[in-house]
């Protein structure tokens, strides 16, 4: 089950200012989330950001929002981004295989990534672009998702299943990034 670049997509949920001193190892995950954005958009995938209620948690953090020009990010109440207005129609039905990332891995990704399993695409979590507020929640959220049928994978994983060789100009661009 590799990734694809013609058939991905990355789903980015909930990277919000709020969640800074509340959820585990924010500044590290927040940085694997830009460098997830900025990879996806060199190879030219699909990518999708929600904010949950951001007149009470915020905007999306500044480590991610300087990759998202041009990309809307859409409002949401529902847990699950599938919920979200704009969601379904911005992966198109030609992308079935969904990079997910994001905050709180055991409530709003977990869901998210429930409902994109019941749709019968591929999903692939970012294990190291995923948190929570408590390791024991981030760790069920991602052991849940997996025993529910999606992959665990890396930035880094992702990035260069995506890419499938070296020597092109992407890999230069996504080479730089991971260093």
């Amino acid at each position: 089950m590799k990734l694809d670049r013609g058939r991905a997509a990355l789903a980015v949920i909930d990277v919000q200012e709020a969640f800074r001193p509340a959820v585990l190892d924010f500044e590290r995950v927040a940085a694997n989330v830009g460098v997830l954005v900025q990879g996806a958009r060199i190879l030219g995938l699909p990518v999708i950001v929600t904010e949950q209620y951001p007149k009470g948690l915020g905007d999306t953090v500044p480590e991610v929002a300087a990759y998202l020009d041009g990309i809307d990010r859409l409002e949401k109440t529902t847990f699950s981004a599938v919920g979200a207005e704009g969601f379904p129609a911005a992966l198109a039905d030609v992308r079935d295989q969904v990079m997910v990332c994001g905050i709180e891995a055991h409530v709003c990704v977990n869901q998210t990534v429930e409902d994109l399993l019941a749709t019968g695409r591929e999903v692939h979590v970012v294990g190291d672009a995923v948190t929570s507020r408590t390791p024991a929640n981030r760790d069920l959220g991602l052991q849940k998702m997996e025993q529910s049928g999606a992959t665990l994978t890396s930035v880094e994983t992702a990035l260069f299943e995506l890419l499938r060789e070296a020597g092109t100009p992407e890999f230069k661009e996504i080479q730089k990034l991971i260093k």
